[in-house]
């Protein structure tokens, strides 16, 4: 009877440890995957899962010892079992020495209390409406005004982590559009499902998207955001908004980056450089970049402030490729705040279709930007 207890605890313990080794295993790639493209990785997960599976292999090895001699049925004699005193409850719960038991009242756990909204005190707080629940997290639209008084379309998303985390407060990426009157989110649609999957496989901490219209009187929004660092889509007004309606940390280079994907990438890029006293963190994907004109713009970024940004492509892209190191090589050679922005190149992302690879470019950036903006706070 009791040799047939001991499968139970055997089945779980091997079970425990094939899934922290399987944990293991993928934090061990995702840390390899990260020295490929010079992002920083944690090597605690991987660790303490190796750890819990090495624990387990140990126990598994004993118990099928023990099962298998059948050692606890040997230690102790049959019929002792019914020798043993049974533990006696006094009903009347009296205490030692006969006097009525002292029962301890539970403390209340400490809860805290939120931090104070960093939106400034005349902040209003913006109604946004559900659109969609997209990667798992919640979509939510607005119009929010723009400099000029007049509304235009913001798009938020926030991750699953903001429903089951009533208290916290998340970083911001702002995802950077490419069209006049369009956000990001409708010009690259499955920007959802890389981010989720950076999520799901560990590989980035939460963070809160936004997605702000792109300006509009321009053909090319990013030419004119690199022309003019003041013509961001992500303005005072909009950054005001965003803090007053959900729980974000204070807008800055420690909890505030930006994205941009495609026809976005330039514009990401421009924001990047010519705003690192915003921006804490730059991640553009796949996008063609005009040299001089982005290193003009980080050239004239304000003093002592160094840009973070990672150039991604896929290893098939090799127009993409050339444009990201010609871009980290006019920046080097350039002048002021432009020579000192720390320009990383991702080149290792192959998969069988554009669209899976584009999927895991946005789970590189999102890791990318995670941990930079973790660093930086």
């Amino acid at each position: 009877m009791v040799r047939s207890l001991l499968v139970i605890p055997l089945l779980m313990a091997a079970l425990g440890g094939i899934w922290l080794a399987r944990g293991a295993l993928q934090r061990w790639r995702d840390l390899r995957a990260a020295a490929t493209y010079e992002l920083a990785g944690e090597r605690w997960p991987m660790l303490v899962r190796a750890a819990g599976a090495m624990i387990c292999g140990v126990c598994v090895t004993a118990l099928t010892l023990l099962t298998a001699l059948g050692a606890f049925g040997g230690l102790t004699p049959r019929g002792q079992e019914s020798d043993r005193a049974e533990p006696v409850v006094d009903a009347a719960g009296a205490g030692p020495g006969g006097g009525p038991a002292v029962r301890q009242q539970p403390v209340p756990p400490v809860v805290a209390e939120p931090a104070a909204a960093s939106a400034a005190p005349s902040a209003a707080v913006i109604h946004f409406d559900g659109v969609g629940q997209p990667g798992g997290g919640e979509l939510l639209q607005s119009a929010v005004p723009g400099p000029d008084g007049q509304p235009r379309t913001v798009r938020v998303w926030l991750p699953p982590q903001y429903a089951k985390e009533p208290n916290a407060r998340f970083p911001v990426v702002v995802m950077q559009a490419a069209t006049p009157r369009k956000t990001a989110d409708a010009e690259v649609p499955d920007v959802f499902e890389g981010l989720t999957a950076a999520l799901q496989t560990g590989r980035a901490r939460p963070f809160i998207l936004v997605a702000p219209e792109a300006p509009n009187g321009t053909a090319h929004p990013c030419d004119l955001v690199a022309a003019a660092p003041a013509a961001v889509a992500d303005d005072e007004t909009l950054r005001a908004a965003i803090a007053a309606s959900f729980r974000i940390l204070a807008p800055g280079p420690a909890s505030w980056g930006t994205l941009g994907v495609e026809g976005g990438a330039p514009c990401a890029a421009a924001a990047g450089l010519s705003r690192p006293d915003l921006y804490g963190a730059t991640a553009a994907v796949s996008g063609r970049y005009d040299a001089a004109a982005l290193t003009q713009a980080g050239a004239e970024a304000p003093a002592g402030s160094a840009a973070k940004l990672l150039l991604a492509a896929a290893k098939a892209d090799t127009a993409g490729l050339d444009a990201a190191r010609k871009l980290q090589a006019a920046l080097q050679a350039g002048a002021g705040p432009a020579a000192k922005a720390e320009v990383k190149i991702s080149d290792n992302v192959q998969d069988y279709t554009p669209d899976r690879e584009r999927m895991r470019l946005v789970r590189q950036a999102a890791q990318y930007l995670a941990d930079a903006l973790a660093k930086a706070s």
